[in-house]
């Protein structure tokens, strides 16, 4: 028995070696029954052994790869269960990111600068992942600011899904006149002359978001091939090995799925992605659904690229919107047949299937239906099937999804919408939205997510941030103690929920022989550092399958080699994508070009922290806080 308990796989002898070690690491495994370890092995993609240095020794040939830890923390590669990933990577090099920016000023001057290198005929597009609560100045941009950054280059600045910013030649560009009618849901803002304004808005639907950005010019196939593994390389640097792909609007089956099943086939994913199929023409849904099920079975694919059913929304009709900015939707009268047959019909395939569902009088809608279709037999245990969401769901409505056998997918967005959700309902509301620690005591499977990339940041370790501490990006404090996660229950949400619901617990999620070798080290404890630097975590070595799919920092290097991103005048190429102040010495020469022109990193690092108002680094914790832990 070796000295750590933890024997090599079997049927794999020692003596042919393992692919890569790494050693003297603080090991977190995620498995209650081992939770602890100093190193690790792989071969073929899996864990070979796992324990201590002589564990790995007995299986550490002359081929082998080793890497030393230098004593930072491993945990499984993390798994968002709500990333809109493969939308994401089609015109990821199109957009300039404001995720993690601090200041307007920095933001405008970011739009300023690209303005000057983005050729004509082309947007500056800022789409998702920021919040004016994020910014020093606790505000939008205006009109008239984007128009005087990039006077001449259309401007299109999504906020959230509550509403988009146009300079003028971006409302010249997507044609909107006087005379153009307001889409169902949405409101084109005009001015006393009837002329657009710039401003649209959710009202609540984001549908008029949605197509005006469609109108902005995309990328070839091989483009969105290349954005697609640029886009999942940045989801690597945050240590992201796994995503569940929720589909959504303007993602068309199969064409918008063209690039991640042809990088599939190359062995080009750095990312294991499960993805849904998400009907996109209102009337059309149960065709569509049908049609599907004939083309593509659950479970198809590999352990890269796998169908894990449908949604997130069945029929348009049963969708409500989750723009708190405006009051919660009645949806139509009625939409129970149709949901009722296209729940039916998935069940009877054998299709799993997610809902969005951001109220209780949603949910308790759609629970009557599957508490119909129960009695044909059809719930529970027949697919995975989950409520994304759920922001207001009750308690009640926990114990009938538990009964049905359902899970629930929660995602940050009150990272990001927590102050006008608290506006508009009250502190006492938003104390319990959504309510994650009620759902865990119910017995439900929960697992993380972002729901990025056009409402929350797709960094995960912002989300974590929330679960930890209940705070929002603009540091408003929601949650009172008794409902905040420990770290080790929030990270089981990014790692083993995930797994949970896409049926593949057995193999990750956590880190044990024979198991998938998906793990990150880490550039900080996650389990030691200070609570309010967790959004600053991220990964020095990311692997996937044994491969080393990200570097940086000590590391940096040795990851596999990516094509130059193009085109060159993108904002990815000249920004970055999350703009992240690393900590002083954690930096690789890729992160230290982004924040070149910006004062050192540690003053950037302490301005940031003070115009949120935390307390100095290595102070005494605000013991007055109800939202601090340790």
């Amino acid at each position: 028995m070796p000295v750590g308990g933890f024997t090599p796989q079997p049927g794999l002898a020692p003596a042919a070696g393992a692919d890569l070690v790494v050693r003297n690491a603080k090991v977190w495994t995620g498995d209650p029954a081992r939770p602890a370890a100093s190193a690790l092995a792989v071969r073929d993609g899996v864990i070979l052994a796992i324990g201590d240095e002589t564990d790995v020794a007995a299986v550490t040939g002359p081929g082998t790869r080793v890497v030393d830890a230098l004593g930072r923390r491993i945990v499984p590669g993390l798994n968002d269960s709500h990333l809109h990933v493969i939308r994401g990577g089609l015109n990821y090099v199109l957009e300039l990111r404001w995720d993690g920016v601090p200041s307007l000023r920095q933001a405008l001057a970011m739009l300023r600068e690209q303005a000057g290198r983005t050729p004509k005929g082309q947007w500056i597009r800022v789409v998702g992942g920021w919040t004016a609560d994020q910014f020093a100045e606790r505000r939008m941009p205006t009109v008239a600011e984007l128009t005087a950054a990039a006077p001449d280059t259309p401007v299109f600045v999504l906020h959230l899904y509550q509403s988009a910013l146009l300079n003028r030649a971006a409302v010249r560009a997507a044609g909107l006149t006087r005379d153009t009618p307001d889409p169902a849901g949405g409101q084109i803002v005009r001015g006393r002359d009837g002329e657009p304004t710039g401003l649209l808005l959710a009202a609540p639907s984001a549908l008029v978001l949605y197509s005006t950005l469609a109108r902005a010019p995309g990328l070839a196939p091989e483009e969105q091939r290349l954005s697609t593994r640029h886009f999942l390389r940045e989801l690597n640097r945050f240590g992201l090995t796994s995503a569940v792909d929720a589909a959504g609007g303007f993602q068309n089956f199969p064409d918008n799925y063209a690039a991640v099943t042809d990088l599939a086939r190359a062995g080009e994913l750095s990312l294991r992605i499960a993805y849904h199929l998400f009907p996109q023409t209102a009337g059309q849904e149960l065709a569509d659904l049908a049609r599907w099920t004939e083309m593509v079975k659950p479970d198809e694919g590999d352990a890269w690229l796998r169908l894990n059913g449908a949604g997130e929304n069945l029929i348009w009709a049963a969708a409500d919107f989750e723009n708190f900015a405006e009051p919660r939707p009645s949806l139509a009268p009625g939409y129970e047949s149709e949901f009722e047959k296209a729940v039916r019909l998935l069940l009877e395939h054998g299709w799993g299937f997610r809902l969005h569902a951001t109220y209780d009088e949603t949910i308790r809608r759609d629970l009557a239906v599957f508490e119909k279709l129960a009695a044909d037999g059809l719930f529970p245990g027949q697919g995975r099937w989950l409520f994304d969401h759920a922001e207001t769901v009750s308690s009640g409505s926990l114990e009938r999804i538990a009964a049905l056998g359902g899970a629930i997918g929660v995602q940050n967005r009150m990272s990001f919408q927590g102050r006008v959700f608290a506006e508009r309902y009250g502190a006492q509301a938003a104390a319990r939205t959504p309510p994650v620690s009620e759902m865990l005591e119910a017995g439900l499977t929960v697992a993380a997510g972002t729901d990025a990339t056009r409402v929350s940041s797709y960094n995960p370790w912002v989300a974590l941030h929330w679960l930890v501490t209940g705070r929002t990006v603009g540091d408003l404090c929601l949650y009172p103690p008794e409902r905040l996660l420990s770290r080790e229950r929030a990270l089981e949400l990014y790692t083993v929920g995930g797994a949970r619901i896409t049926g593949e617990s057995d193999v990750k999620g956590t880190l044990g022989v024979g198991r998938y070798a998906d793990f990150t080290l880490l550039s900080h404890d996650y389990f030691s550092v200070h609570q309010d630097d967790i959004p600053h975590i991220e990964s020095v070595l990311t692997v996937v399958g044994g491969r080393i799919v990200y570097a940086a920092a000590e590391h940096e290097g040795v990851d596999e080699a990516l094509p130059p991103l193009a085109p060159a005048w993108s904002p990815v190429a000249h920004f970055g994508g999350y703009q992240a102040t690393p900590a002083p010495g954690l930096i690789g020469a890729r992160q230290a070009d982004r924040i070149a022109e910006a004062v050192g990193a540690s003053e950037q690092h302490r301005q940031w922290r003070v115009a949120r108002g935390f307390a100095p680094e290595g102070t005494a914790p605000r013991v007055f806080d109800p939202c601090y832990v340790l």
